[in-house]
């Protein structure tokens, strides 16, 4: 892509943008959130320089934020979200946004500074959730799956706390930016955390989380990129970079089964 200005003041634009650089004709900005994917991306730099695209990672915090400032064109594509998450964005939004690859599953996992199994819940206890729609559903079917509650419908990818119809322990919730989970673990007796954010924090899904989500969960992350760029060349370069033999040998060396390849 070829752009006009030679920099951009990363202060002005939604104010999430960690470093300026430079554009250049082969510029490729790709917003993600710090871990894993800023790190998954980093892999690859190397391998798209030698194509000749030069790829610039924009750190993004907030969930809301990076498919806001791929619309705006701010960014080229994205890399921090799993389908049913995009899906509700563009519902709620009418994103003109699409996925072009799937690349890793992070599994949720429920974590706990209070008790070492699920089964030391205690009634009343306290359990945080994420408040965002698809995390909330998400970590809702992570505990039906484990016998805490029971939802109205099985398999809801919209759920919230008020679809719950059994909760015979009396859970408490309390629902919190998904980017702040890890840092509830002090106030609550459980919480519901994606793995990026656990990764962030130093904890690890194998050996901290009381459980995980199962390999066949159907939040993978995605790569999303604005409809009618996902042929251009850059971005071609990008989805075979980040679904590489490579990309898969890393992410299983790496993070030994906390994160899996999704192709």
């Amino acid at each position: 892509m070829i752009r006009k200005s030679l920099s951009i003041i990363c202060s002005l634009v939604l104010g999430f943008f960690a470093s300026c650089s430079p554009t250049s004709k082969s510029d490729l900005k790709v917003a993600a959130t710090a871990v894993p994917h800023a790190q998954l991306l980093e892999l690859m730099k190397p391998d798209l320089k030698a194509q000749g695209v030069d790829l610039t990672i924009v750190i993004a915090e907030d969930y809301n934020i990076p498919n806001r400032a791929l619309v705006d064109k701010e960014v080229d594509a994205n890399f921090f979200q799993h389908l049913p998450f995009m899906q509700e964005q563009i519902e709620q939004f009418h994103y003109q946004i699409k996925s072009i690859a799937n690349v890793e599953l992070e599994p949720m996992g429920i974590y706990s500074k209070k008790i070492h199994t699920l089964t030391d819940l205690k009634d009343s206890a306290i359990v945080a959730v994420p408040n965002d729609p698809t995390n909330e559903a998400r970590a809702l079917l992570l505990l039906q799956a484990h016998g805490i509650i029971e939802l109205d419908t099985s398999n809801n990818l919209q759920a919230t706390i008020m679809n719950i119809t059994k909760n015979p322990k009396r859970i408490q919730w309390i629902e919190i930016d998904a980017a702040m989970m890890p840092r509830s673990l002090q106030d609550v007796d459980a919480a519901v955390i994606n793995a990026n954010f656990a990764l962030q924090a130093q904890l690890s899904p194998l050996k901290d989380a009381l459980v995980l989500e199962s390999k066949d969960s159907p939040y993978a992350n995605i790569i999303a990129v604005r409809i009618g760029d996902e042929n251009r060349p850059d971005i071609q370069a990008l989805k075979a970079a980040m679904t590489s033999e490579k990309m898969k040998e890393f992410i299983l060396q790496k993070y030994q089964g906390a994160i899996l390849p999704a192709f």
